[in-house]
């Protein structure tokens, strides 16, 4: 399975160098992850009745190939780690420029608040059946925790 969309690029995602700024990839990000939440019952009412939202611990973005206005964009999302819980995961995207030049890989590290006491948590079970939806990297595994006070990965 592939998720993929596809995004306009704005006048205003435009830097005076007239190729997409640099923040505007991290944006890409953001808009497919909670596209694919979304679309999968986890809507941002959803998440905010139950008090539980996603974080990030770490957002990093290979530059490969410019983009520029003209360009044809899509970005995807595929699951490359997480803990058989679902509780601390990585997620990766490619920025997709006119059908099959890679111009831009998102990695970020993630895991589930507790919105309410500002605390992170394992997701309650009606998150699993969307986390489980994510399609899976090629080289994908499963993260096991340690236990607390030694140092993790994730």
């Amino acid at each position: 399975m592939n998720y993929s969309k596809p995004v306009e690029i704005r006048w205003s995602d435009l830097d005076p160098n007239f190729h997409v700024r640099h923040s505007v990839y991290y944006d890409f990000g953001a808009f497919i992850r909670m596209a694919f939440l979304a679309e999968f019952g986890l809507s941002t009412e959803v998440l905010m009745q139950q008090q539980l939202g996603p974080i990030l611990f770490r957002e990093e973005c290979l530059f490969k190939r410019e983009i520029h206005f003209k360009d044809v964009v899509s970005i995807n999302l595929v699951l490359k780690q997480c803990t058989a819980t679902y509780s601390r995961w990585t997620m990766q995207h490619e920025i997709i420029k006119n059908g099959d030049i890679v111009a831009a890989v998102i990695t970020v590290d993630g895991a589930w608040m507790d919105t309410a006491k500002r605390k992170l948590r394992v997701p309650p079970e009606f998150v699993i059946p969307a986390m489980e939806k994510v399609p899976r990297a090629a080289d994908f595994k499963t993260i096991e925790r340690k236990p607390a006070g030694e140092t993790n990965k994730l």
